[in-house]
């Protein structure tokens, strides 16, 4: 046998770490003499307490000991129990093992229970069955007196009866059957269409009925709204789906109205899509639109339940068939007032007061969440369209009237004059106009659109004032043939100066927009190179005038005393009286190039070596008749108002000192000083005033030649070339005989 330590180890523990507490416990207490004093109270006070605790101890064992006594006797009856229950069950199962030719019995009674209450169902319906036909045909009466609540009463208790029919067999897994029933019930097909038939005839008038008689409007909705619940009742359960069904008639309603709306005004046929026409139909839809979207917004919408959206359905109804109807129409070729109409429409009436933007259907109607009538790319490419169809219309309107233009330069009688007296004409008026006016009309569209006209009527603007060149060469052709006509062709081409720089200076004005007026250099060119035009044309005529008298020059007569200059004067004053009709700006131009033509005619003159001075005298001759002709001619030019720091007629003055100088060994200095001033002189021409002085050694030409190629000159900027268009003869070359070497 084992000893109670070797049973019970944790005992053994437990006592020994209470000896070890005692212990530490009573060295703590009485470690100092005095303490032992009161050993025997401690010594009482815990055998009391060893006492009571040894009490709970008994008295919890023994309440221990009490329930694991009464667990045992339960444990005892519960053992009888089972063991009685497993005789029973013995019992019973022997029991049915003798039962089962019973059994087989009631499986017999339970198919004939089964096919009990299938019959007793089939005889609950059979009265109704049997009046199908009956209902069918007072349906029909009913629809066709439109008493259509009556009407979808009964077809839907029929249809229930059919689907109720065609549901058990299908539980039943009896597929043959269904078509019988199917067949049985075929009348409901035909009363449904006939009744959908009438739903949507009252559908496609609902925007008169809700007017008229609300009530028929009223009574197809609720129809379709039981059909609608009908419908998401059997999509619910999805358990077994009757033929027909979802009807989805709801959708069907939206796309009757839908149909209805577009059919009525967007598909009229032979539309005419040209400017009036297209005014016409445009004012009838803006009419008709907002006047029906007032009967949906304060009729229709009470009439249905406010889940529909009638008024949004019918606001995007619409919005849509105006967007396709209007890509419609642009697809057609038409013509800019048509193109205008429908961009103006578009993009400013459609949202106006006067239509979507109506008192009365705001706020209710908001078209701005369905986007443009018209997409971003449409509009440009419509507009595009438009200053195609524009451009078009000026460019013949400007070629009638350059045509005009042209004809009145050959007429018998003087330009008209304005206020101040300068010549003029209507053309740049008509111009301008022409195309401010397209660009004003423009301006009331978009500012892309106001910008491509902007740019195109420049563009068309520089490619008149071509064709104005171009005419303004013809008519010049026709003066060279025979110089009485134009009769007044100097005046018309002043007219023509006065015209170019009145376009030049309203060009600018021709955008509204005074930050975005900024004139392309190409215009600018155009016009400048039709003003360089006319006034070449004019100084042309100047020339053939002036040339007969130049021809004169130099010569033993015209040293003599000759009034050719004073000839010369005359034609330049008349000239200048002429140049007095056109303004400021223009008339001191021609003025300057005036004087200047006259100075390379005199200098050109000069130099075609008609004219040798043979002596001294002569000589002296020539010096005083340059410094008259030059003073003459420069205070003609003075008079004119031409400034004398403005005139050219000062190289004659420095060739006049070539010719005067005494000494011929200073000519080098004194040409150094003449190419200084004038850069563009060249040796040939040097040579040739030589040759005129009638005087210079080979020597001192050599000298002087040599003297100005060592001293090359470049022209300035700014400089105005004066010699550069003087071209000498070419020296004639001495008569040869044969091969012999010549003189």
């Amino acid at each position: 046998a084992s000893s109670p330590d070797e049973e019970w180890p944790e005992a053994e523990k437990a006592e020994k770490l209470a000896r070890g507490a005692a212990l530490k416990w009573a060295s703590g207490v009485f470690y100092r003499p005095e303490k032992l004093e009161g050993l025997g109270q401690y010594r009482s006070r815990e055998t009391q307490r060893n006492s009571s605790i040894q009490s709970r101890l008994k008295s919890t064992v023994q309440s221990y000991l009490e329930g694991v006594s009464a667990g045992l006797e339960q444990l005892r009856s519960a053992a009888q129990e089972v063991q009685s229950a497993c005789q029973d069950l013995g019992a019973a199962r022997w029991a049915l093992i003798d039962s089962t030719d019973r059994f087989q019995g009631l499986q017999q009674m339970r198919a004939l229970m089964a096919e009990h209450v299938q019959l007793a169902s089939v005889v609950q319906v059979l009265p109704q069955l049997f009046s199908v036909q009956e209902m069918f045909s007072h349906t029909l009466q009913l629809l066709h007196g439109q008493h259509l609540l009556e009407a979808h009463a009964e077809l839907m208790m029929m249809e229930h009866l059919r689907d109720d029919i065609l549901s058990q067999l299908h539980l039943r897994g009896l597929s043959s059957a269904q078509t019988t029933v199917l067949s049985y019930f075929g009348g409901l097909q035909e009363l449904n269409e006939s009744l959908a038939k009438q739903l949507w005839d009252i559908v496609g008038n609902s925007l008169r009925l809700v007017r008229e008689d609300p009530v028929l409007f009223v009574t197809a909705v609720r129809i379709i709204e039981r059909e609608e619940k009908i419908d998401d009742t059997l999509l619910l359960e999805a358990t077994f789906l009757p033929p027909g069904r979802p009807k989805g008639w709801k959708q069907k309603f939206y796309q009757v109205l839908r149909e209805t709306i577009t059919g009525a005004h967007f598909h009229a046929p032979g539309m005419d899509a040209e400017g009036p026409g297209l005014a016409r139909h445009l004012a009838t839809l803006q009419k008709d639109i907002v006047s029906e979207l007032r009967v949906v917004k304060d009729l229709m919408v009470q009439c249905v339940p406010a889940h529909y959206n009638i008024l949004s359905i019918c606001t995007a109804t619409y919005h849509q068939a105006l967007t396709s109807h209007l890509q419609d129409i642009l697809r057609e070729d038409l013509d800019k007032q048509a193109l205008f109409l429908l961009l103006e429409w578009a993009l400013r009436v459609y949202h106006s007061s006067e239509m979507m933007g109506h008192p009365d259907l705001l706020p209710e109607v908001d078209v701005s969440a369905l986007g443009p009538l018209m997409s971003p790319e449409l509009v440009d490419q419509t507009e595009r369209k438009y200053v195609v169809k524009v451009k078009a219309s000026v460019l013949e309107w400007m070629q009638r009237t350059l045509e005009v233009e042209f004809k009145e330069w050959f007429r018998e009688e003087e330009p008209e004059t304005d206020h101040q007296g300068f010549f003029q004409s209507a053309l740049p008026v008509i111009v301008m106009q022409m195309l401010n006016e397209n660009i004003r009309v423009a301006s009331l569209i978009t500012d892309s659109l106001q910008q491509k006209v902007y740019n195109m009527a420049l563009e068309e603007l520089e490619a008149f004032l071509g064709r104005l060149r171009e005419a303004l060469v013809q008519c010049g052709k026709e003066h060279q043939k025979d110089r009485t006509i134009p009769k007044y062709y100097v005046a018309y081409l002043l007219a023509m100066l006065n015209n170019n720089l009145a376009l030049s200076s309203s060009v600018s004005s021709l955008h509204p927009d005074t930050a975005r007026r900024e004139v392309p250099a190409s215009l600018r060119a155009a016009l400048d190179r039709t003003q360089k035009k006319a006034c070449q044309l004019l100084l042309e005529e100047l020339l053939l005038d002036l040339q007969p008298l130049c021809l004169q020059l130099p010569s033993r007569k015209w040293l003599s005393g000759s009034q050719l200059v004073g000839s010369m004067c005359e034609v330049i004053d008349k000239y200048a009286k002429d140049f007095s009709r056109v303004r400021k700006p223009i008339f001191t131009l021609l003025l300057t190039e005036s004087e200047l033509l006259v100075t390379s005619q005199y200098l050109r003159a000069l130099m075609q070596k008609k004219m040798v001075c043979k002596n001294e005298e002569e000589r002296g001759q020539l010096c005083d008749r340059l410094l008259q002709d030059a003073t003459q001619l420069r205070d003609l030019f003075c008079g004119l108002g031409l400034d004398q720091s403005q005139q050219s007629l000062e190289a004659v003055f420095a060739l006049r000192e070539l010719i005067c100088l005494k000494d011929p060994a200073l000519l080098s200095l004194e040409v150094l000083g003449f190419i200084t001033k004038y850069p563009d002189v060249s040796d040939e021409h040097i040579s040739t005033l030589l040759d005129l002085r009638g005087d210079v050694s080979k020597e001192v030409r050599h000298m002087v030649l040599e003297m100005m190629a060592q001293h090359p000159q470049v022209l300035p900027e700014g400089y105005r070339p004066i010699f550069s268009t003087i071209l000498v003869p070419a020296p004639e070359l001495p008569f040869c005989l044969r091969k012999g070497k010549c003189a």
